[in-house]
């Protein structure tokens, strides 16, 4: 049987189009807000379509020091071209990019993961300091 954490892929994201990417603007600190960004297909678009989407992104962060770390949101896209006319003939497509804003004086690790419906589960991280 499969461990799911071995299912996990991660990559460059400047090669290889399903790896999310997170992009930070500001720093951990009393009262301070930090603006996260995670996209899939930053650098190589990721198609939106019916037939081959990105579902969802879900976002993490990883204070220094401790052991667990604090789900900060779970985003589903839901539009990927379907209609009752069928597959691909919606004027509606959903971007694989969320943002959003935490308050934390810790530093730590974002994480993210996304899953792609053709090529599965993917993650990324990057350091909050």
């Amino acid at each position: 049987m499969a461990d799911l954490k071995e299912l996990y892929q991660s990559a460059d994201w400047k090669k290889e189009k399903h790896a999310p990417v997170i992009d930070i603007s500001g720093k951990p600190g009393k009262d301070q807000v930090v603006s996260i960004t995670v996209s899939v297909g930053k650098e190589i678009p990721h198609p939106n379509t019916t037939a081959h989407h990105i579902s969802w992104i879900e976002v993490y962060f990883l204070p220094k020091g401790e052991k667990f770390p604090c789900e900060i949101g779970r985003f589903e896209f839901a539009s990927h071209g379907a209609s009752a006319q069928g597959a691909d003939t919606s004027a509606v497509y959903t971007h694989p990019e969320i943002s959003l804003k935490l308050k934390t004086e810790k530093s730590g690790t974002v994480m993210a993961s996304s899953y792609c419906n053709i090529h599965g589960l993917w993650q990324g991280s990057k350091e909050l300091a």
